[in-house]
């Protein structure tokens, strides 16, 4: 019973930590873009360029972290990281001008936050569960979306009411005063058994890194949850101007962003469940299917009626896709060397992430639309489909490969 309670302690600290990203992701960034462009008298496309190459050499930090993690353990790295974010937030709110200090910054709180402490924060639950992973990243994914929910709210109402420094630095403190104290709460799942008794046996083999990157099951995963993030990534910037395409109007937009975050906790919930029943080839099948399906109808759109249908293939979808995300490799690779193997696989979607709102902008730039980058997509997400579907999974307790 002990052993459970500490592994849902870790997914509530590890939503903690996910939640102390938020200075080095693109919403949590976006929070303070505009007032922060006018303060320190910069453009929008020498911000974008920033904003791109930091997170793209940010992105690099994920496999040495994860290794990191692998040796040291979680706990006192997750509290350094967090401490060295919380310091350069709070340099960045008292950021006098300058594009070079601001790339510096921004590629700090890229490296720190979206890359290394999301890798901290998605390997305490996998090391913390075996085989129901998938209900542990179920409820860590529904905690992630009401923490983010709130904390956009909270953040976005102090910009408004006291400017982007203030805001800024009352982020600093909140990491310094909340989330590393919190960090100190993990149990470290590398020096416990599984939390469900029966899997205690399993708890100390998984594959190397290596042995993981020779199996297909990596990269279908890998390339399916990447592929989504550079659709979401660019679709989610631009959401506002493709929907205005289709002639729905910015509070139709506001409406169909909120309805769409309702069926992702949906859809994070049952696929939750469904890990216990079906195989996560099958799901992430399911899921691909779905989106793939929500890309092409969507250039089709003309009446609220389908918006809303819409709106449910994509939330549920990317409900699903999340929490296959967070859970697969726990489940395919095992233990041991969680930590590197969900380093690369972040380094992945980032570097995707990064990518997507280019293709989105240069799509609207050459054609005057976003349909044929839509309609380029879709049938990529369908043929990741079709794969996961007839990937088969590792065996990662059949041998409990060394340290590399």
């Amino acid at each position: 019973m002990r052993r459970a309670w500490t592994g849902w302690i870790n997914v509530v600290v590890a939503a903690v930590i996910m939640l102390a990203t938020l200075p080095g992701r693109t919403q949590g960034l976006g929070l303070i873009t505009e007032p922060m462009l006018r303060d320190l008298n910069l453009d929008r496309v020498t911000y974008a360029n920033i904003n791109l190459w930091a997170t793209l050499v940010g992105a690099a930090i994920c496999l040495p972290i994860g290794r990191l993690f692998d040796r040291v353990g979680l706990r006192g790295a997750t509290f350094a990281l967090t401490a060295l974010l919380a310091s350069v937030v709070w340099t960045m709110s008292r950021l006098a001008g300058g594009a070079i200090v601001l790339f510096l910054l921004v590629l700090a709180t890229r490296a720190l936050g979206q890359s290394a402490l999301s890798v901290a924060s998605i390997t305490a639950v996998g090391k913390s569960f075996g085989r129901r992973v998938g209900v542990a990243m179920g409820v860590y994914s529904v905690l992630l979306s009401v923490f983010f929910a709130a904390a956009f709210v909270a953040v976005g109402t102090a910009v408004r009411v006291s400017g982007w420094r203030t805001a800024w630095a009352q982020v600093a403190l909140g990491l310094i005063l909340f989330a590393a104290p919190v960090v100190l709460l993990l149990r470290e799942p590398s020096a416990q058994q599984a939390s469900d008794p029966a899997e205690a046996g399993a708890a100390d083999g998984g594959l190397s890194l290596a042995a993981a990157l020779r199996t297909p099951a990596f990269w279908v995963f890998g390339g399916a949850t990447s592929l989504f993030g550079l659709v979401s990534s660019g679709l989610g910037l631009f959401n506002e101007a493709v929907l205005a395409e289709r002639g729905f109007d910015q509070q139709t937009y506001v409406r169909f962003l909120a309805a769409t975050s309702i069926i992702a906790l949906a859809g994070q919930m049952t696929c939750g469940w469904l890990t216990l029943r079906w195989s996560m080839q099958r799901l992430l099948s399911v899921a691909m299917f779905l989106y793939a399906a929500a890309l092409a109808v969507l250039p089709l759109l003309a009446t609220l009626s389908q918006l809303w249908i819409f709106a449910t293939l994509i939330g549920l979808s990317g409900g699903m896709i999340t929490v296959l995300f967070f859970a697969v490799w726990r489940q395919a690779f095992g233990p041991a060397h969680l930590g590197r193997i969900q380093g690369a696989a972040q380094m992945l979607t980032v570097l995707a992430s990064a990518i997507g709102p280019l293709i989105f902008a240069q799509s609207a730039a050459l054609t005057g639309s976003y349909t044929p980058v839509l309609w380029t997509l879709a049938p990529c997400v369908l043929l990741l489909g079709a794969a996961a579907f007839r990937v088969s999974m590792p065996s990662p307790n059949a041998v409990s490969s060394p340290v590399t």
